[in-house]
């Protein structure tokens, strides 16, 4: 049996909490300064804490504490909080979309006190209870070493013959501090150009001369398809829960940060990423940044070639 604390029980967090205490024996304390989402963690087998200290003092050393909190203020001023309370050889590990670079900034300064920093990237967002969490990790051996039963109950199964470097569950240590982090920031960059891609090919179709069902078309293709994949998949159930036009949602796409980092280190090593790049940018035009842009494009258009333009819009 493994003890761990829960700082974070948000969607991901409180989902975590659950699958850990519904597939094993692993104790977990929890703590929220939501009291609703604490006494939700307590119905499903964990302990409740009343703070971060706490927490702290319910965990038996050397202890581990896990954050699920928002990337930014929010987690550094956890960790902060953390590093006064707990001892040497204690582990905080960030399960958030912590930037890479302060990973390794954490992993200097809480080196110093003789506490671990262990980074996990997680994927599987609001389907991880059900399906389980890719993880992807960066940290000290012998503080990830002591994490994995927790991990190996977070992960899906994988078939240890087609996945022999990962073993019977879905998660994979890539190096120290950072590295964790770094793999989950590429992985997000990618999920913006497939989904891109997708949302693409689905208004062509959309705009098509045929009368074609774009659900029927995405269940379609997960059959055998060479585009089949679990984004395709939502893609189906989002055309069956929101109707083939989508008519009642706004085309506003945030982005978390992720494949901006990535385009930045991208960059600084000098390797194109177009389609990364590119599907940031519609997400930008979808929050309707550019507008001015397209309104010197329509102008500049008009001067030099007298095309006709569309007056009345607001500044």
């Amino acid at each position: 049996m493994t003890q761990i604390g829960f700082i974070g029980l948000g969607r991901m967090g409180g989902n975590m909490v659950h699958r850990i205490r519904r597939d094993s024996d692993h104790e977990v304390v929890a703590f929220d300064f939501d009291e609703k989402a604490v006494k939700q963690a307590v119905k499903v087998g964990a302990t409740g804490a009343k703070s971060l200290a706490d927490l702290v003092k319910r965990l038996d050393a050397p202890r581990q504490i896990w954050i699920m909190v928002p990337a930014g203020e929010a987690t550094e001023e956890t960790v902060q909080k953390l590093a006064r309370l707990l001892d040497r050889d204690d582990t905080i590990i960030d399960g958030g979309n912590s930037k890479w670079t302060e990973d390794k900034t954490r992993a200097k300064s809480l080196r110093k006190l003789g506490i671990n920093y262990v980074d996990v990237g997680t994927s599987g967002g609001v389907w991880g209870l059900q399906e389980g969490y890719c993880m992807m990790v960066g940290g000290p051996p012998r503080a990830v070493k002591r994490l994995a039963p927790i991990l190996d109950v977070l992960a899906p199964e994988t078939s240890a013959a087609s996945q022999p470097a990962i073993g019977k569950h879905g998660w994979l240590h890539f190096g120290p501090s950072g590295a964790g982090h770094y793999v989950k920031m590429v992985h997000n960059g990618i999920e913006y150009g497939l989904m891109q891609a997708y949302a693409e090919g689905f208004d062509v179709l959309d705009k098509s001369e045929y009368e074609i069902d774009n659900g029927e078309v995405a269940h379609l293709w997960n059959q055998a398809s060479v585009v089949r994949s679990w984004l395709c998949e939502l893609a189906a159930k989002a055309f069956t829960d929101w109707g083939n036009d989508l008519g009642s949602l706004e085309g506003y796409t945030a982005d978390s940060g992720e494949g901006r980092w990535t385009i930045e280190d991208a960059t600084a090593h000098d390797v194109p990423t177009p389609v990364i790049t590119a599907s940031l940018y519609a997400r930008m035009y979808s929050r309707g940044n550019g507008d001015y842009t397209h309104r010197v494009l329509a102008a500049l258009r008009h001067e030099f070639g007298g095309h006709p333009v569309k007056e009345g819009g607001s500044a």
